[in-house]
C-alpha cells in the first residue's frame, strides 16, 4: 500500500518575503493560525515547535531545508493527541514560486504510514490554515473561522 502524501497549492498576492516571514515568525503565524506561534531558528536540524495559545506543546520536529525564500521543510510530529503522538513523525514542505504579482505555494505534507490518524486530521487542518494565510496576507486579517475559540472546541472534541 502507498503511503499518503498531501499537497495543496493557492496563489497569494504577496511577495515571497512577506509570505517567507509569515510561514516562519510565530508572531505572524498566531495572527492566521488560530493563535499558534511556530517558533525554531530555522537552522537545519534545529528543533521546531508549533505552541497552542495557552502555551501547551501542539507539534514537535527539526528542521530538515531552509532556502529562504523558495523552500522550508520539517519534521511534524503530534504532541498533543494520544493517539496521533503515537505515530512516527511526517513531513511538511513549502515551496515557494513567484509567479508575476503573486506567489505559488504548494504545501507537501508527506512520509505519513498506511492508516494514519494524523494524515486525517492534517488533511481537515491544512486548506483552513492555508485560505487563512492568503486572507492574512492579502487583507491583514485571518479568516474568523480560524480564531483561538474555535480552535479549542476543536482540540476538547479531539482528546
Amino acid at each position: 500500500m502507498d503511503k499518503p502524501k498531501f499537497v495543496y497549492v493557492t496563489f497569494i498576492a504577496t511577495t515571497p518575503e512577506k509570505l517567507w516571514k509569515a510561514l516562519t515568525d510565530g508572531e505572524f503565524t498566531r495572527r492566521y493560525w488560530a493563535g499558534i506561534r511556530w517558533k525554531s531558528d530555522w537552522k537545519v536540524g534545529s528543533k521546531v515547535e508549533c505552541r497552542f495559545p495557552d502555551g501547551r506543546l501542539g507539534n514537535s520536529g527539526v528542521v530538515l531545508e531552509f532556502d529562504p525564500p523558495r523552500r522550508l521543510s520539517y519534521t511534524w510530529h503530534v504532541e498533543f493527541h494520544a493517539a496521533m503522538s503515537k505515530e512516527p513523525a511526517s513531513r511538511v514542505t513549502y515551496e515557494l514560486q513567484p509567479d508575476g504579482e503573486v506567489v505559488k505555494l504548494t504545501l507537501i505534507h508527506d512520509q505519513f504510514e498506511p492508516g494514519s490518524v494524523v494524515y486525517d486530521g492534517i488533511r481537515e487542518g491544512w486548506p483552513g490554515v492555508l485560505a487563512s494565510l492568503k486572507s492574512f496576507l492579502e487583507t491583514g486579517s485571518g479568516l474568523a473561522n480560524m480564531s483561538e475559540e474555535r480552535l479549542a472546541a476543536k482540540l476538547a472534541s479531539m482528546q
